[in-house]
């Protein structure tokens, strides 16, 4: 099973690839949207600005090859930046449109708060989430972001940090997930969060069409997690 890394200039995809690896799933960084065909996943990473991250996007066609994948049930994980560009809209720099996989607009952090937000916060998971699976309410996972997701459903997030306000850290629906922050750099939770996904990816695999049309994905086992 191969997921593929979307390489569209705005990411570290070596460290991402690296963290993919450490919890068993053979990654590929791809250039062009036709080479995502026939990945199992894909994982859009991303850090720096809004408006400029989907330019890149629609000028290399991806945002339409996302758009058809997760429609025939291709699961989709956006990672800090890449997980605001699964919203309809950002208000970074004025405003852009996003991908419109999950309804919402991404904001500025409140005034008064030190920007960027960096460093280690902890999950307050609000439910359950495959990539949760036998994670620890309060672990640590690391973020660095300026500009936060505002859903207009909370149905669709798992879990919250707080920084001055609430800030959802993991969010989505279906085939369709994102995490505010960086997996690749949060240790141990973050190796466990990435293992859930693998398996969760393999469930998903195994399940009939009738449930990957419905967005049923089973869920994982939990094995030991060292806190933080």
């Amino acid at each position: 099973m191969r997921v593929a890394i979307i390489d569209y200039g705005a990411g570290n995809l070596r460290s991402v690839q690296k963290a993919l690896a450490c919890a068993g799933l053979e990654a590929d960084i791809v250039e062009r949207p036709e080479s995502l065909s026939k990945a199992a996943a894909i994982v859009l990473p991303g850090v720096g600005a809004f408006g400029p991250a989907m330019a890149r996007l629609r000028e290399r066609g991806f945002d339409v090859t996302i758009l058809e994948m997760v429609t025939s049930g291709v699961p989709l994980l956006g990672l800090c930046l890449g997980m605001q560009l699964l919203f309809e809209e950002s208000l970074e720099n004025g405003l852009h449109l996003g991908l419109g996989l999950l309804p919402g607009r991404v904001e500025r952090l409140p005034a008064g708060l030190k920007v960027p937000h960096m460093g280690w916060n902890q999950l307050n998971i609000q439910q359950p989430a495959p990539f949760l699976e036998g994670l620890p309410n309060g672990s640590y996972v690391y973020f660095v972001h300026s500009y936060y997701a505002v859903p207009r459903e909370k149905s669709i997030v798992s879990a919250t940090t707080t920084y001055g306000v609430e800030i959802p850290a993991v969010v989505g629906r279906g085939v369709i997930w994102g995490c505010q922050f960086h997996p690749e750099k949060s240790s141990v939770t973050g190796l466990k969060i990435l293992s859930n996904f693998r398996r969760w990816l393999h469930k998903y695999s195994g399940a009939g069409d009738w449930q990957r049309s419905l967005g049923i994905c089973p869920g994982v086992r939990d094995v030991d997690h060292p806190s933080h």
